[in-house]
Parts: structure tokens; sequence; C-alpha cells
């Protein structure tokens, strides 16, 4: 079939400007790891503090109520104030001088903001124009620019921390991230599906959004994919947040530690293209198993082997390829089995079990380490839920649902 030059044009202005959007909204989000040390020194508080303010906006960054406006109210709408929020969060950080300040700012207005400006509103506004046959292809695309953002923008925020202090370097970020706010007239406004076709085809293909969830939580490969996300969460949520920390305490410079947290964002841009481009040739759940295995025998040999300057930017590389190579399989297999209609709603309740995991990997690093002055039982948790996650997806059921059947059953007499 040919796609409508109008609609295909109009397509690539909604991947140009989702990937616009997640390269400054994840790339920043990224870099706020550098921040722990010189804010919890400057406030007088410990890892836990700063590592719980990081935990709350995971979680609410996470939460599924994101993607459900996104489908009901459009993308472009939810984007839009989301770019404010963040640049308005950033702005309250540069003047934050307490614990509260840190969790209502770093913590729910940065949540709200980033939730609103990344993967779950951008996939679903990708999904609802790019073709069904590129669509893995095309969320890999999105992914890898999340990740050249986080390779441009980390060593630039450890430049501005550098010469000028963490308060400055929060308002100068305050205008960076407000751009999104401007990208987001780019995406679709509300879904206007029932009114594009006048014969009304349209409209009787769409399904009430209680029947597909109530689909969705009795898919066996659904249910599987959630609690196999939590462990991505887990694991990029805290080497994020805490591998600068763990390798200024292994004597390792500052500068190899930005370079190594950079060198994730550049070679997860090769792998989350390449696993997109996969997506669409192979088999996703396996591909999912074996990068959640892979994960494990990196965070492994990282650890058994000496820790150095060039071991350290070698592991970012390594676990940089793996990092969210997940997003586009994940969300591709949620698109696959369900369709693109609900999939903000669909991938954001799978999202929020990665954020769950996200929220436990932050605060744990900084639990444990106020504790025991360690992070080695977090990795040892991180590698055991790799080898988890990795055995969790081989089972999946990854064929399309018929959705048609299920309203039709649940609309039969006597049914509920």
């Amino acid at each position: 079939m040919t796609q409508d030059p109008n609609s295909k044009k109009h397509a690539y202005i909604v991947i140009a400007c989702g990937a616009l959007m997640v390269f400054i909204s994840m790339g920043t989000r990224q870099s706020l790891g550098l921040f722990l040390q010189p804010i919890t020194l400057d406030l007088a508080v410990g890892r836990e503090t700063y590592s719980l303010a990081m935990a709350w906006q995971n979680l609410i960054f996470g939460l599924p109520l994101i993607g459900i406006l996104a489908d009901r109210y459009g993308s472009r709408n939810i984007a839009f104030g989301g770019g404010l929020i963040y640049a308005l969060s950033f702005l309250l950080l540069s003047a934050t001088g307490s614990p509260s300040g840190l969790y209502m700012n770093l913590g729910v207005l940065a949540g709200v903001a980033i939730g609103s400006t990344s993967y779950v509103v951008i996939l679903g506004a990708v999904a609802k124009t790019a073709p069904p046959e590129k669509r893995s292809a095309m969320f890999g695309v999105i992914t890898a620019l999340g990740s050249l953002g986080m390779f441009a923008v980390v060593p630039g925020v450890q430049w501005l921390i550098a010469s000028a202090g963490w308060q400055t370097s929060f308002a100068t970020l305050a205008a960076f991230v407000g751009l999104t706010a401007i990208l987001a007239f780019g995406f679709p406004g509300k879904d206007r599906v029932s009114s594009q076709n006048p014969s009304g085809t349209a409209r009787k293909k769409a399904q009430p959004l209680t029947l597909v969830l109530n689909r969705a939580r009795r898919h066996s490969g659904y249910l599987l994919l959630t609690a196999g996300f939590f462990v991505c969460g887990f694991h990029v949520a805290f080497i994020a947040a805490h591998l600068p920390a763990f390798l200024s305490d292994k004597s390792i410079s500052k500068a190899a530690g930005a370079t190594a947290l950079a060198m994730i964002g550049l070679f997860n841009i090769f792998g989350s293209y390449l696993f997109g481009y996969l997506g669409d040739r192979l088999r996703k759940k396996y591909l999912l198993s074996l990068l959640y295995f892979s994960r494990a025998i990196v965070i492994t040999l990282f650890l058994v082997l000496p820790i150095s300057n060039i071991s350290a930017i070698i592991f970012g590389c390594a676990i940089g390829f793996l990092w969210l190579a997940t997003v586009p399989l994940t969300s591709g297999i949620v698109g696959q089995i369900f369709g693109a209609r609900y999939l903000s709603t669909l991938y954001g309740i799978v999202f929020f079990s990665h954020q769950i995991g996200s929220f436990l990997g932050v605060w744990l690093g900084g639990r444990v380490y106020d504790t025991v002055q360690s992070y080695d039982m977090v990795w040892i948790l991180a590698i055991l839920l790799g080898i988890m996650a990795a055995i969790l997806h081989l089972p999946i059921t990854d064929q399309p649902v018929k959705l048609n059947k299920t309203i039709e059953t649940a609309m039969a007499p006597g049914t509920r």
C-alpha cells in the first residue's frame, strides 16, 4: 500500500520533533547523577536524601496516568505542559536549600515534566503516524536520539557544574529544557481517528479503553513483559544516579566518570538503533532475553576486573550498547500485541513497572551506601535481576490479540 504524501510528511515531522524532544529531555535527565556529590556536600545531607528525591522523580515519571492523558487529550497538549513544568522545576532547583525543596522540585515537578516529554508520550505519537512494518525501527531512532542527548549533554553539564556551580547550572538548563514545549507543536493534537472516515469504519474499529485494559491484564505475555521491564528500570536508574559517585569512591577521576556516562549515551545510539532494526526482523522477546543476560555479564566483568579510568570508560561503552535498546523492543511488543490506538496507555503501564524498578534502584543505592559505605550489595542484586529478566522473556506470547472478539464476548447477553 502506498502511503499518502501528506501523511508521510506529517510522520517525518512527528519523528523529528519527538527525536529532538527526547534528545533534550532524556539527555538532561541522565546528567542528574553528576549533581549528587555537589548538592549533598553543599546541603550537608546524606546520599539517601538526593537518591530519594531522584527515586520519587522516577516513580512519578512513570505514572500510567500520563499515557492515559496523552491518548485522551493528545500528545501535543501533554508535552507542551510538561516542557513548561520542566523549565519551572529547574528554576526552582537553582534556589533550593533544603531536602524538602529537593523532594518537591527534583522529585515531583521534574518527574511530571520528564514523564510528559519522554518515551511514553513520544512513542505513542510516533506509533499513530509511522507504518506498522517500520514502527520498531522508528522507535529505535527515537531511543537512539535520547542517547545522543546523553552523550552530548552530560559533558556540558559537568563543565557547567565545575565552572559555575550546581545552582547556576540548573538555572541555565531551565532554558534548555524549556525548548521541549516548543517542539510539542509538531505532535498531533487530540486523536480524531473516528472522524477521519465519513463512513464510520474507523469508528467501528476503535475499541473501548476499559475492555482493552481488561484484555491486557489477563494476557500472560503482557504481564511477563511488565515484570521484565522492572529490571531495566532498576539497572539504568541505579547506574545513572550512582556510577559517578561509585567511580569517585574508587579514586577514578571526575572527568573519567563523566566520560563513562557520555559513552553510555554514545553507544546506546548504536544499540538502540540496531535492536530496533532487528526487532522488525527477529522475535523481539528473544532479543530482550539476550539483552538482559548480556547486562548481567557486563556488570559481573566490571566488578571482578580491576577498576581504572580505562575500565570505567569501557564499562560505559558496553553497558551503553545495552542501555535502552530494551525500549523499542518492549514498546514494539506492546504495539504488536494490541495495536497502536492505546499504545501510550498500555506501554505507559509497562513503563510504570520500569519506574518502580528505577525508584528502588536509585533509593536502594543511596540507602545501602549510607548504611555500609559500599554499593557492592546493589551491584550483585543488579546481576541477579538481569538473569531473572532474561528467563522471564523467553515464554512471552507475542501474537496479536483479536480485540474485536474480546468486545463481542464482553457485550454478549449474560456476560459482564
